[in-house]
């Protein structure tokens, strides 16, 4: 029996890799079999972790996880003993014996590594302070079904160095398009995330220019809301409004994560406009995570 395979950052992938989870997703979207199985889940239970609460990601894995013909085992963090301090690796043995995979939704990303270490079963990066894998995955496959060239193509980043800007970074390494981001001083991605294909520059117009996909996200994430009205004043310019996509490629596509904060990173007029594939994005993390549950999964 081989070493269990995990998926807690883009990196855990390659580029072939990335490359035929796109073109997978792609299928079950379009309901083509393909070469699989119709249930590759069947029989099989996948557990679904979440400390911090959501919206996209456990509708999306929840709902994926049944169309593949399996069943979501939902745990709200505060029910499980790990809140009332049983050890990680405890509960990731445990849960091991009784868990084909286990979706994870949590601040600290080391909490992710430890639970890899001690699982048996394979452990996915739901989100994570430090990267947010699965939501990129999507993005690469909203802009793959375009058109964009995810292998070559100019993209931005506008705002904070944030787990999602982390994870742009790895795709940007693994792919090998041009990334550059705009972001204040202080609110730069950690010195551990660097790639020779990404920059960072303070001047949103600079990393707008010629660029094919323009992405952002809120200025204050979950867990740093008593930030919020200091970075109001860091990130002001830091909007991505119709200003900005004159300096873009023609046409710019427009990405955000969501929930947005509209008037604030982005503007209701440009998450609204015909250059926005936000809600395509929403729509594409239940394909791409389908994909992946079917590639980390397979017999």
């Amino acid at each position: 029996m081989g070493k269990t395979r995990h998926f807690l950052r883009l990196s855990d992938f390659s580029r072939d890799e990335v490359l035929s989870l796109i073109h997978r997703a792609g299928q079950m979207k379009r309901g083509l079999q393909g070469l699989g199985p119709a249930k590759p889940l069947e029989g099989r239970s996948v557990g679904m972790i979440f400390e911090k609460p959501s919206t996209r990601t456990r509708v999306s894995f929840q709902v994926g996880i049944a169309q593949l013909g399996g069943y979501a085992v939902y745990l709200n963090w505060r029910d499980i003993q790990i809140r009332r301090g049983e050890p990680i690796r405890d509960t990731a043995r445990v849960l091991s014996r009784y868990l084909d995979a286990i979706v994870i939704r949590t601040f600290g990303h080391a909490i992710l590594e430890e639970f890899a270490t001690w699982s048996s079963v394979p452990v996915i990066n739901a989100l994570s302070d430090s990267h947010h894998p699965c939501q990129v995955l999507g993005d690469l496959l909203t802009l793959h079904e375009v058109g964009i060239d995810v292998s070559n193509m100019n993209a931005a980043w506008v705002g904070d160095g944030n787990n999602m800007a982390s994870s742009w970074i790895d795709a940007a390494s693994i792919m090998g398009f041009n990334l550059t981001l705009a972001c204040p001083e202080g609110y730069e991605p950690a010195p551990g995330f660097a790639s020779d294909r990404a920059r960072v520059v303070r001047d949103p117009a600079e990393a707008a220019e010629a660029a094919d996909v323009i992405s952002t996200d809120v200025w204050a994430s979950m867990g740093q809301e008593a930030e919020a009205e200091a970075r109001q004043g860091a990130f002001e310019g830091y909007q991505v409004n119709s200003a900005l996509l004159t300096f873009a490629h023609d046409p710019v596509y427009i990405l955000h994560c969501l929930p947005a904060h509209r008037g604030e990173e982005i503007t209701d007029e440009v998450i609204e406009s015909p250059n926005s594939l936000v809600w395509e994005q929403a729509e594409n993390r239940l394909h791409i995570q389908k994909a992946i549950l079917e590639m980390l999964l397979k017999d």
